[in-house]
């Protein structure tokens, strides 16, 4: 009979350079039947590093292409209904990277497959009005989103319209990160829209 003590366990060694390979484009052709495992791989790594820049452009400021979005792109290509993705994604693209123009193709594609959420429509418009400086286009996200919330939502639509009318700055940008705020952001998300904004929390 072996005694259990004779047998030593031990955890694996934690590998200390990680590899930040993006997966090929087209990925969807050789799944094989397993586009949501695969996605969700593809997920559950992008979040391990989900602030990770290979190529800043300034201080806190990443090229577009990213290796995160690259891995959400693919993943939603993947999965096209994995709503996860598209959210908390897209916000990360944005406040984190600020990979603006990957975090505008993620909203774009999240949007075209889920008409009613509003939280992904409001991130999306945030996203248009502070980081893409395009008001034409975060009016049109926050007008569905009004349009979702119904009387609930009067307030979008009075801030659609002020920036249909080209009115309207910062006292918008700081409504929209208490808006954030209440929908329970993670702290280093607020953290990092309130440097972008130049503000202190309150």
């Amino acid at each position: 009979m072996i005694a259990v003590s004779q047998f030593s366990f031990r955890a694996p060694p934690v590998a200390e350079n990680k590899a930040f390979i993006a997966p090929p484009p087209h990925l969807e052709f050789f799944s094989f039947g397993f586009q949501m495992p695969l996605a969700d791989n593809l997920w559950i790594r992008a979040i391990q590093d989900i602030d990770f820049c290979e190529n800043e452009i300034s201080k806190q400021k990443c090229t577009g292409n990213s290796w995160l979005f690259q891995m959400l792109d693919r993943a939603t290509t993947l999965a096209p209904d994995h709503l996860p993705i598209y959210k908390e994604g897209g916000v990360a693209l944005s406040v984190l990277l600020s990979d603006i123009e990957g975090a505008a193709r993620i909203y774009q594609k999240g949007t075209a497959i889920f008409k009613d959420d509003f939280a992904l429509y409001y991130r999306a418009g945030t996203h248009a009005y502070i980081e893409e400086k395009n008001k034409a286009k975060a009016a049109q996200f926050f007008l569905r989103a009004a349009q979702i919330q119904g009387l609930e939502g009067s307030w979008l639509y009075s801030l659609a319209s002020r920036l249909y009318t080209d009115s309207g700055q910062k006292d918008i940008a700081l409504r929209l990160y208490h808006d954030m705020k209440k929908q329970g952001l993670q702290e280093y998300v607020l953290k990092r829209m309130r440097e972008k904004l130049g503000i202190t929390d309150e």
